[in-house]
């Protein structure tokens, strides 16, 4: 059944909403806001449907027609249709409305506390790491990115000639990539779960990581096919075993280089391991920095915290304007490499903590705090435990407009820190995501 939409507004994800003539909300695929599409239903519930755009009928003032040629069937750049202009207020208002809808916070409260969305860097070649998906299919393997929706027997993985997301300087790094460990896929038959390519701007580094199951694997080969297909400064690969949904790392493998990448952040040089999270947009984590520096005004005698503080992209900062810094991370790789670019960087202010931020929970009282936790947000023991602390300020960086909307009402209950702005910050362009600083200041 195919209906007619007004496309109202673009959501928290790929889909935009619309209303269907008895006012039921309809998520629809391939539209922007502002269009009118002729859409297929292919799922109606009590509440909501789902539909996809069969044409569109009137298009909307804020559509563009898309850079990438694989926007279309490639999951990599949903928004890539949607004016840079209109993406950032999207994203502005999809941070307001999750502070109103999940925070429970007054509408006008949001409005004056919710910055414009700043963007740091290009609409297009602004990151630094992309990854490949493998698919085999007999003999013949394929990489390349997942597929907006793979059904009905269609690939699931869209061979690509180029990334236009990745800085410019490497978007044909996919294609070699691609081909030489296609080759060697097929020579030898081996399976890999994904691949990562991380590139930086600055020392010019560019790391191939395999991520495979551990077993047997023709290391010496897969480093010569890769060093002749990119020049790559290092080749790794990442050994993950368990369940699917939940795999760990067991251990990386040097196959050839240096056996990490490095980025210039501010006035440090990062070393990061293959398994390590760094952002994917340098110049985004640079005005993260920015923010997060300016809102907290560290003073030489402070003591600061940094909780999941990863391999130190606030610490060292922190540890260069404060007397003492209690960093606390859990993941095992990150808190090696905070530990290796603490001693780069010649810091000994610093105490790593290995382990989860509620249980390692700095025993101390800190002047300023940063807390950068993953999507799923604060733990709401850890909330109890920083709304106990005499910090004048925190600066909370998040991923998710949803839990960082959870957790600001979770700071409001406890009544000691309150917001008093919060900047979205557009790392992910032509997609739905976005970075928000938020500063809390303590209310006694």
């Amino acid at each position: 059944m195919s209906q007619t939409l007004k496309i109202e507004r673009m959501t928290y994800g790929a889909d935009a909403i619309a209303h269907d003539a008895d006012g039921k909300v309809v998520f629809v695929q391939g539209a922007v806001a502002g269009d009118v599409v002729d859409a297929q239903i292919v799922e109606s519930g009590s509440s909501f449907s789902r539909a996809v755009v069969n044409s569109i009928v009137e298009p909307s003032p804020q559509r563009v027609a898309s850079k990438c040629p694989y926007a279309e069937i490639c999951g990599g750049c949903p928004w890539a249709s949607l004016s840079h202009e209109s993406q950032l207020l999207a994203k502005r208002a999809n941070v307001v409305d999750a502070l109103v809808r999940i925070g429970h916070m007054d509408p006008r409260d949001a409005e004056t506390l919710v910055d414009p969305c700043e963007s740091p860097s290009p609409a297009w070649g602004y990151r630094n790491k992309v990854e490949l998906a493998f698919e085999r299919k007999g003999r013949r393997a394929t990489l390349g990115m997942h597929a907006v929706a793979a059904s009905d027997g269609a690939p699931a993985v869209v061979k690509v000639d180029e990334c236009l997301l990745l800085d410019k300087r490497y978007k044909r790094m996919v294609r070699s990539v691609s081909g030489a460990l296609g080759y060697l896929a097929g020579s030898h038959n081996i399976a890999l779960e994904r691949v990562g390519i991380r590139t930086s701007s600055r020392p010019r580094d560019v790391e191939i990581a395999l991520w495979t199951s551990p077993g047997a694997f023709p290391r010496t080969q897969a480093a010569k096919v890769l060093h002749d297909a990119t020049k790559a400064t290092s080749v790794v690969r990442v050994l993950s075993k368990g369940p699917k949904k939940a795999r760990k790392v067991s251990g990386v493998e040097v196959l050839s280089g240096r056996g990490h990448w490095r980025e210039r952040l501010g006035d440090n040089t990062m070393m990061l391991s293959a398994p390590s999270f760094f952002q994917v947009n340098t110049a985004g984590a640079e005005r993260l920095l920015q923010l997060v520096i300016e809102g907290l005004s560290p003073q030489e005698d402070d003591e600061a915290m940094d909780l999941y503080c990863g391999a130190g992209t606030f610490t060292l900062p922190l540890a260069e304007r404060c007397a003492w810094v209690s960093a606390v991370e859990s993941y095992g790789p990150a808190v090696r490499d905070l530990r290796r670019n603490l001693d780069s960087a010649q810091l000994g202010n610093v105490e790593p903590i290995g382990g989860d931020a509620g249980r390692e929970f700095p025993d101390t009282e800190a002047d300023i705090i940063v807390v950068d936790p993953p999507r799923a947000g604060l733990a709401a023991d850890v909330v109890n435990k920083l709304s106990e602390q005499p910090a004048r300020a925190i600066a909370y960086v998040s991923c998710d407009p949803a839990t960082l909307a959870r957790d600001l009402a979770r700071f409001a209950h406890h009544g000691t820190f309150a917001p008093t702005h919060i900047t979205p910050v557009d790392l992910f362009p032509q997609t739905y995501h976005v970075e928000t600083v938020c500063l809390l200041t303590h209310k006694g």
